[in-house]
């Protein structure tokens, strides 16, 4: 079967719940469509503002907070990641690396301080996790105190011989702030947070706290399964298929074994299509249909979840105008209309105030600076602050 590339857009539009927001309140369904990325910190709302009906940032902190129905933790490619609490397993165990999966694109760095110990990654990781024991009892405000206690933590369970080199300055560029244990505590996090031993709890001020998942919720937990491993896959294709398992390992960070072993549990439920002369995969129960993307006008945020694939031409063709929107660092924001991407925008915050600056790609016509003007004001009432500047220009 031959796709077209505005089939395929009109398709993802749909996954992630873009031709036309969700009906007020859909916030688990929203999230659950392949996860939202909360980096940098607020980008998640910036998501759902652009998916769900009349949403508020009360609602979301309600949901997050006090309901617990979503939840935040470390999730693909190691970035913290609010999903549906009800599936944590999904997006959470089966990142998991099994033996001969190894290296972790999250834990690659920590070479430099298991050499300085003399000990190795397998070694350490079952001590990291057993320190991560303290959070059950215990909440951590910042990333940094939390680096520092679980490495605290973790000393009894060293060889005597090893706590000098474990107490001595990090290696990794704070060395006044940060021990060696404090740096590979920082690099196991994140398989920690696989097994749900540290998620993300409230922000005080500016810092995130820091708890495990089991205190967090208050209830034991379940185990997980085969095919909550599988739903995983299944939600990648859904929002970012016809894909090939390379893909797959971009979206979850993981290495290529690991991607082939996950999509290898899928392929009875794939069937081959082609999209500009590649031979990919789909899901058989979520086929490609025609359709048009519409004309809806979007400002999408930084780490959007629609911007986050690996066939960047389907939405964006000029790679001089790629390299603009998809940075090292600081991504901008994106303005899509019909499922492509129009130009780009960034926001500045001056004495409590909303500034926004857009760069299109060619002079919009009257109507569209109209609604891109309007677009600006209602993102800046949902972000509860004034907009006293939307300036829009075009690309020399």
């Amino acid at each position: 079967m031959m796709l077209t590339s505005q089939a395929v857009r009109h398709h993802r539009l749909r996954a992630h719940h873009l031709l036309e927001r969700l009906p007020a309140g859909a916030l688990e369904e929203a999230a659950g469509a392949c996860g939202m990325q909360n980096s940098p910190p607020g980008a998640w709302e910036t998501a759902m503002f652009n998916r769900v009906t009349d949403c508020s940032r009360e609602q979301l902190e309600e949901a997050l907070y006090q309901n617990k129905t979503l939840l935040q933790a470390w999730s693909y490619r190691g970035a913290p990641v609010v999903f549906p609490t009800k599936e944590r397993n999904v997006f959470l165990a089966p990142l998991a690396a099994r033996n001969g999966e190894e290296p972790w694109i999250y834990t690659k760095g920590v070479g430099l301080a298991l050499d300085y110990l003399g000990m190795t990654f397998d070694q350490l990781l079952p001590m990291v996790e057993k320190a991560a024991g303290y959070l059950d009892e215990n909440t951590v405000v910042s990333k940094e105190e939390l680096d520092r206690v679980l490495a605290q933590q973790a000393e009894p369970l060293l060889p005597r011989e090893k706590l000098p080199l474990w107490r001595a300055p990090s290696m990794y560029g704070s060395p006044d702030r940060q021990t060696v244990g404090g740096a590979v505590v920082s690099f196991l996090l994140r398989p920690c947070a696989f097994r749900s031993l540290v998620v993300f709890g409230r922000r005080e001020n500016d810092s995130p706290q820091f708890t495990s998942c089991r205190a967090w919720l208050g209830h034991p937990l379940a185990q997980p399964t085969e095919e909550e491993e599988r739903e995983l896959v299944r939600k990648f294709l859904r929002c970012y298929g016809p894909a090939v398992p390379r893909e797959l390992g971009d979206w979850l960070g993981c290495t290529p074994a690991q991607a082939k072993r996950l999509w290898a549990g899928m392929e009875e439920e794939l069937e081959p299509v082609t999209l500009e002369g590649k031979k990919c995969w789909m899901l058989s129960a979520d086929p490609v249909e025609d359709g048009d993307e519409g004309r809806r006008l979007m400002l999408l945020g930084p780490h959007d979840p629609y911007l986050d694939l690996r066939d960047r031409s389907l939405i964006l063709e000029d790679p001089r105008l790629q390299r603009l929107v998809w940075k090292t660092v600081g991504n901008p924001g994106a303005v899509l209309e019909g499922g492509v991407i129009k130009g780009f925008w960034r926001s500045a915050v001056k004495k409590g105030k909303l500034e926004l600056k857009l760069t299109l790609w060619q002079q919009p016509d009257r109507a569209m600076a109209q609604r891109l003007a309007e677009l600006g004001e209602e993102w800046a009432c949902f972000r509860r602050l004034m907009l006293t500047k939307c300036q829009i220009e075009t690309l020399p």
